[in-house]
């Protein structure tokens, strides 16, 4: 199979393919930006193309809907390259007209295709545990089910091509809410005098718990805001959040208000941020630190939050 796009989540997921006995060639931008996913033990391709050659699969997960037509559809590139049978899955969170567009075209040349966005995180992928979201012809989700559970714990299918794009801009958005929402409880928990450690457990064993406060809090309390995931990004997916509320008349208030704090926060610290910078913009409003002792610089450096519930950090509990 093919792979194109070894960034923050494609080197993981490449890992995850390789290890589980894929023969995988990568791309990218440089064979530098895919040296992990190298030396993991996939090959390297030249070009779009030169992955995609003799290939059953190709799999591309970039980072913008420009992006994908140009590696997917331009002359020469997936598309053209793959053989008929093959099937492209697209793992990028996608525009869905470019990919509805690009799929008519891949249907013309006897290519199936897939759409398989995925959620949960870097440091999730990178342990196998993503969710991934499909939409496309049912018969071909079937068809490729054992290659989708190779890199995430569970894999839903959501419907006819498209579904599964649109579900992932709402989960995103979502994520983005409660980014900024955890910003300011724990900014107001630190001007109240708490204990940030204390704060963090109250906070995850209460009813205002959630995936992004017990994951993306503790990149906020060590200082690094390191979730793999930029501010770029973030703006990226709540644009298309605002353009799906504007096609189905749905009047979103919470969106469009996280999504000015986002544009703050680029014009601060710059497009290539992680996205939790967002919570910096209050931390500096009021002039607190949100800095705790004990929690990793990179949630790849392993959780602080163990799966079971119980408390995996020396002195606390629930």
């Amino acid at each position: 199979m093919g792979f194109i796009g070894t960034g923050q989540l494609g080197s993981k997921i490449v890992g995850r393919l390789v290890g589980a006995g894929a023969d995988v060639a990568v791309h990218d931008s440089s064979e530098d930006a895919a040296a992990s996913s190298i030396a993991a033990g996939a090959s390297w391709a030249p070009s779009p193309a030169g992955a995609s050659r003799g290939a059953d699969v190709v799999m591309t997960c970039l980072p913008r809907p420009d992006v994908v037509e140009a590696v997917v559809g331009a002359p020469g590139g997936v598309l053209e390259s793959l053989r008929r049978g093959a099937c492209w899955v697209d793992i990028t969170t996608n525009d869905v007209a470019v990919l509805r567009s690009l799929s008519t075209r891949a249907g013309e040349l006897g290519v199936s295709t897939l759409e398989a966005p995925v959620t949960g995180g870097v440091h999730k992928a990178a342990r196998g545990e993503l969710t991934v979201l499909v939409g496309g012809e049912e018969s071909v989700f079937a068809a490729h089910l054992p290659l989708l559970e190779r890199i995430g714990s569970r894999v839903m299918y959501l419907g006819a091509l498209g579904q599964a794009s649109r579900m992932k801009v709402i989960t995103n958005m979502l994520a983005f809410i409660h980014l900024v929402a955890v910003g300011e409880a724990l900014t107001l928990a630190a001007s109240s005098g708490i204990d940030l450690n204390k704060a963090f457990d109250a906070i995850r064993f209460s009813s205002g718990n959630s995936f992004v406060h017990e994951t993306e809090s503790q990149v906020i309390l060590s200082g690094s805001y390191d979730i793999g995931f930029t501010v770029d990004l973030a703006l990226k997916d709540l644009g298309f959040a605002r353009g799906m509320a504007s096609e189905l008349g749905v009047p979103v208030q919470l969106a469009p208000l996280v999504e000015g704090l986002f544009r703050r926060a680029k014009e601060r610290y710059g497009g290539g941020a992680w996205s939790p910078r967002v919570v910096q913009l209050l931390e500096d409003e009021v002039g607190v630190s949100l800095r705790a002792e004990g929690f990793p610089a990179s949630l790849l450096d392993g959780d602080v939050t163990a799966t079971d519930g119980a408390p995996s950090r020396p002195g606390v509990t629930p």
